[in-house]
């Protein structure tokens, strides 16, 4: 992995321009060709998936569908450098309902993620209770994803106190959406965070698409970055290309050196795009006008003849055969009984069912 030194002048990514960051200059990344044919086919893994899955919910496979196609460049990016486990030495992570690329590079199964959305009875993360994107995986400290927005934020500093007090390297990663940090719990996370001789070792990460549902950012935000309000509580930030994996991850392993080192907060603000809109809520629609950041890294890879277009195509088909059948396996596994519905309502009980 290797940072040109040689400055380049890049067009700012829609949503940068959006906020009038139009001198925004950063040097070029550039990672290693195996690394980054990783990321590529980490990237087309997830994008398949969210496809899949909207299929799925037209298809009444599914409720609902919510989920993160065009933040794939940076979520794999992020999923890779997690120290996956299981204890407080070991990196927490806080996600949200866009984060399915960070799981799946961190090695989850896709067939769970196709139960989840089918809410069968195998669905390992709730068993069949919740809807797509609350990924639980206690092995990998992989703290429940939570419908309510953006209370990961307010929970994160407690497994960053938990990180702090082992004298590890462990550090807690949290992920929201630019729309959550008008929630009073971001807030209280870059203080609890920042308090002076008890600074936290926590990377707080805001991938920044330009939508709350179906609000624009520029009719909330009075200011040009979210991360410039965590400079008033002293705590160090990047602006992020979130399009472009190799600027992610590169960023994000400075950003985790920092915090792992210095054990001290951290705020990235990642710029991405929505493709398929909020949810299925807005017809999950495909968004011709974003940013793809898929075919971004397809023209990066053709033009440094690291993939030809047919092995890509080849890429894309070996998922969506691949996909294709794991529905049509979960299509055959059992829904919950309806008599678990009282199940593990009460700590340390499997059922209270007799008292209603």
């Amino acid at each position: 992995m290797t940072r040109m030194n040689k400055p380049k002048l890049v067009e700012a990514p829609k949503h940068l321009r959006d906020v009038n960051a139009t001198n925004y200059n950063e040097p070029e990344y550039v990672l290693e060709p195996k690394l980054l044919t990783k990321i590529y086919d980490l990237m087309v893994k997830s994008r398949v998936l969210e496809e899949r899955l909207i299929k799925m919910y037209k298809q009444n496979d599914g409720f609902f569908w919510l989920g993160g196609p065009g933040e794939e460049a940076f979520n794999v990016a992020l999923g890779l450098q997690i120290k996956k486990g299981q204890g407080p030495e070991y990196d927490y992570i806080h996600g949200h309902y866009r984060s399915s690329a960070v799981f799946l590079a961190m090695g989850a199964e896709l067939l769970d993620m196709f139960r989840q959305m089918k809410n069968t009875a195998t669905d390992p993360y709730s068993g069949g209770r919740n809807f797509i994107g609350h990924t639980s995986i206690r092995k990998w400290n992989v703290i429940p994803v939570t419908s309510p927005i953006e209370i990961q934020f307010s929970i994160a500093p407690g497994t960053a106190i938990a990180n702090k007090r082992t004298k590890s390297d462990g550090l807690t990663i949290v992920i929201g959406g630019d729309a959550g940090t008008a929630e009073p719990d971001f807030a209280s996370c870059l203080i609890w965070s920042s308090r002076p001789q008890n600074e936290l070792p926590l990377l707080m990460v805001v991938t920044n698409n330009q939508w709350g549902i179906s609000t624009p950012a520029k009719t909330q935000h009075a200011e040009h970055f979210i991360s410039d309000r965590a400079k008033a509580f002293g705590i160090k930030t990047s602006i992020v290309n979130g399009l472009d994996p190799e600027e992610s991850y590169i960023k994000i392993k400075e950003a985790m050196q920092y915090v792992r080192t210095e054990r001290k907060p951290f705020l990235i603000e990642a710029f991405v795009s929505r493709l398929y809109g909020h949810s299925s809520a807005s017809g999950a629609n495909f968004v011709s006008d974003e940013p793809d950041p898929l075919k971004l890294i397809e023209e990066k890879m053709e033009t440094r003849k690291l993939f030809t277009r047919d092995q890509m195509k080849k890429t894309w088909d070996q998922y969506n055969e691949e996909m294709l059948e794991l529905v049509k396996k979960v299509r055959e596994e059992p829904q919950p009984d309806p008599k678990s519905i009282w199940n593990y309502i009460y700590c340390g009980e499997k059922t209270k069912q007799e008292r209603f």
